[in-house]
């Protein structure tokens, strides 16, 4: 191999190497993510513990926005902490203007967009009929305690501090995809069998809920 052409592959490797690592930074107005793991499931210590894992992850991906969970609880609806858009997802793409847009047919939440703080995608169904990738549990179920409209549902895992079967909450489907025909709502479409891991697994879930910046 000739100098040229040497020289020619190691600037190709090195192109695809800075490629990959752009690739893989947030959009400076990331505004929306799904967690990319939780091991509490439901007990998340509450409101603050929540918030402080959104705010962890968001940290670790480059964000120095505030974050607060989309959860709801016996006293708070979650429309009401998430601040007031427009919210952007890992590549910069806009989730919904307002939240009057996101409780709407309207915003733009589905498999592509509803990525992590990582801009990575939990496992999702896809084909026809929707399925999961073989071999892989399937992570859809996101954590809200929450109603369509964006108020608080009775099934919040008490409050966000119970992770066994001893409590339930209401879970939406970021992939749009599920038990009905059509578009499923993301964020209310059932209730999970408790709120321990082993509880959520069985309909589709590993404990992850949506995070917002609020500004």
């Amino acid at each position: 191999m000739n100098k040229r052409v040497l020289v020619a592959v190691v600037i190709a490797i090195l192109s695809i190497g800075s490629y990959s690592a752009f690739a893989q930074t947030a959009a400076p107005n990331m505004s929306f993510f799904v967690t990319s793991s939780n091991p509490k499931g439901g007990n998340l210590g509450g409101l603050t513990g929540a918030d402080a894992v959104c705010q962890s992850l968001a940290r670790a991906a480059g964000s120095n926005k505030t974050w607060h969970a989309y959860l709801s609880t016996s006293t708070v609806d979650a429309k009401t902490r998430i601040g007031n858009g427009p919210w952007y997802n890992f590549k910069g793409e806009r989730i919904a203007t307002n939240v009057a847009d996101l409780h709407s047919a309207n915003n733009k939440i589905s498999a592509d967009t509803s990525l992590t703080e990582k801009g990575t995608k939990p496992t999702y169904l896809s084909g026809n009929p929707p399925a999961p990738p073989a071999g892989q549990q399937l992570q859809h179920d996101m954590m809200t305690g929450t109603k369509e409209d964006g108020t608080k549902d009775a099934d919040t895992c008490k409050d966000w501090t119970a992770g066994n079967a001893d409590a339930k909450t209401m879970l939406g489907h970021a992939d749009r995809l599920g038990r009905a025909a059509g578009v499923n709502s993301w964020n209310a479409v059932h209730a999970s069998q408790g709120c321990g891991l082993e509880q959520l697994a069985p309909t589709g879930g590993a404990g992850l809920f949506y995070c917002f910046a609020t500004n």
